[in-house]
């Protein structure tokens, strides 16, 4: 009797030990097939760079204002027409600066700046223009500290891109900065830039109806461009000769710019 009551027990036993034994078996499926699948799904992919790796550019170290003259010397288009860290190459009218901070003193490095120096008169080749009444003090002498520290490398120095492939006007944005024409006849062309000697005791806007009715045409700006302003003897602020250092195409995109203006 008792062993007939034990069997009658372990035979409805067996279907509950079965059903949970399988569901254990299900949920230890599931979650083997959700590691693999997800764990598939995030791992981490290792990639290698493509080409040689290339070590980062190292600069020597300089004083802040040898680090400031170099950052003056882009901002300003010295780079444009002595060449990157003053070695020339740009125009044969135009000295390279390498070993002119050996040959120079301080005080002839700063009256050069502040006077300018070169053939104003001959529009032909490019001339230093006179910078003392633009620059301060203190960038006139960042100048020289890095003239005469030999225009050594400084990082993030480079002069600002020149857009391509963007249409005429774009990259005659980029060169309007790049050039420094921005230093003096402001941003947009607004003008506003103190030169007290010139009749009207400013650096002239390139943009509003004063302008077109000076230079109604293309060509009147090229012109200008080219030859530079010349309108009297330092220190009184000129516009430099820009024809032997911009070429047509470049002038010519300065000049799309320049009728964006408002």
């Amino acid at each position: 009797m008792v062993e007939d009551d034990r069997s009658r027990r372990d035979t409805r036993l067996l279907p509950a030990l079965f059903a949970a034994a399988l569901a254990v078996a299900i949920a230890a499926g599931v979650v083997a097939y959700a590691a693999g699948h997800y764990g598939e799904q995030t791992k981490t992919v290792t990639t290698q760079a493509s080409g040689p790796t290339t070590s980062p550019t190292t600069y020597p170290k300089v004083s802040p204002s040898v680090a400031a003259g170099a950052h003056t010397f882009v901002q300003f288009a010295c780079v444009q027409c002595h060449g990157m860290q003053g070695k020339g190459g740009v125009d044969p009218a135009v000295p390279a600066l390498k070993t002119v901070g050996h040959s120079l003193t301080v005080a002839q490095l700063t009256h050069i700046i502040d006077h300018g120096l070169g053939e104003s008169a001959n529009p032909k080749q490019p001339y230093m223009p006179v910078w003392g009444q633009v620059l301060s003090k203190t960038q006139v002498s960042d100048l020289v500290a890095y003239i005469r520290a030999g225009l050594p490398a400084v990082a993030d120095t480079q002069p600002v891109a020149v857009p391509a492939g963007q249409g005429a006007a774009v990259a005659g944005a980029g060169l309007y900065v790049r050039y420094g024409c921005i230093n003096c006849h402001g941003p947009n062309g607004l003008g506003g830039v103190p030169n007290p000697l010139s009749p009207d005791k400013s650096i002239p806007p390139l943009s509003g109806q004063g302008f077109r009715h000076d230079f109604p045409t293309d060509k009147a700006i090229a012109a200008v461009i080219r030859s530079g302003s010349v309108i009297g003897r330092a220190p009184i602020v000129s516009m430099p000769h820009w024809g032997g250092i911009l070429s047509a195409r470049q002038i010519t995109e300065l000049i799309a710019y320049l009728k964006t203006l408002k």
